[in-house]
């Protein structure tokens, strides 16, 4: 768990994630500090990668204004590069995985011999990365610690971490947003072949929360070549965290008990960064711009934008 950074007035609370720190103002507003720690497997590894709080933080923010108007969201402002300031809300313990590609688990499910996945039916005669004939919803519980574990939704509404009717609004938004997350990729030569959201509730209303088309929520293709490489069965060009997967996964580590996490050379660091920099700035379309901003100064921004608030 990292060191609490800041103190700020009327705080009630403080949370350390995988990467990021959150602050609870008050009952009703958070502040995300989005770090430069990386996850994968559910294990921090052990090295920071420099700027991938601030590409982060504003691809969430850039994402979260351009589908407001598909759902209601939490954000309310963005005072530093890697801080968002947003609604607090009670959240559903569910990750809603919305698939457009047959790749990552989907695919190793499927290479397993099995065709359900979390309730959804992956159809035969399907290639890793292949699209599915619609997109599929494959949802996870959100494990306070651990794995994540797949779960259906009729499992999801027995075991009360949604009603029937909050299932059905959750499945829609996440559709919707995924189809809107297309369209963004699309607009810069991007597939998006997965994504993860989260949902929760103030009051009776429910709010998209955390991040949204992210690289450490969403994986990336290529659009130009996808067919060929497809067609050849070429791995395909993409952008997203899976390549540190990979990497692990090479060096024979999954996250499973009795493995050891392996060291992290500059070099490897420094190429994880350039490549989070090289999917912001395919996704928004725009120039990174590094910001290297004092704690004080982010304090301080932090503290002005909460007054306002």
């Amino acid at each position: 768990m990292a060191q609490q950074l800041f103190n700020f007035d009327n705080q009630t609370g403080f949370y350390s994630g995988k990467v990021r720190d959150v602050y609870f103002i008050g009952s009703d507003l958070l502040v995300m500090v989005a770090s430069n720690r990386i996850s994968a497997f559910d294990v921090i590894l052990p090295k920071p990668i420099p700027y991938k709080g601030q590409v982060l933080n504003q691809i969430a923010a850039h994402m979260l204004v351009a589908t407001k108007d598909i759902c209601p969201n939490w954000l309310l402002d963005v005072p530093a590069p890697n801080v968002s300031i947003g609604k607090k809300c009670t959240p559903f313990k569910i990750e809603m995985v919305v698939r457009g590609n047959l790749v990552g688990h989907a695919w190793r499910t499927y290479n397993s011999g099995k065709r359900i996945l979390c309730g959804a039916s992956m159809g035969e005669g399907l290639k890793e990365n292949d699209f599915f004939a619609e997109p599929i919803i494959t949802p996870s519980t959100k494990a306070a610690a651990g794995h994540d574990e797949d779960i259906s939704p009729d499992a999801i509404v027995a075991e009360g971490l949604a009603t029937k009717d909050e299932w059905k609004i959750l499945s829609q938004y996440a559709l919707n947003l995924f189809d809107r997350g297309k369209e963004i990729a699309d607009s810069h030569g991007l597939i998006l072949a997965d994504t993860k959201y989260e949902f929760g509730k103030i009051g009776n209303e429910i709010y998209l929360m955390d991040e949204v088309h992210t690289p450490d929520s969403s994986r990336y293709f290529y659009k130009d070549g996808f067919e060929e490489r497809q067609h050849k069965g070429q791995r395909q060009k993409q952008l997203s965290k899976e390549f540190v997967r990979e990497w692990l996964i090479e060096n024979n580590f999954m996250g499973k008990e009795g493995q050891t996490v392996p060291a992290m050379h500059d070099d490897w660091v420094n190429t994880i960064s350039q490549r989070y920099i090289e999917l912001y700035e395919t996704v928004i379309g725009e120039k990174f711009v590094p910001e290297n901003i004092s704690s004080d100064t982010i304090f301080q921004r932090i503290a002005e934008a909460l007054e306002k608030i």
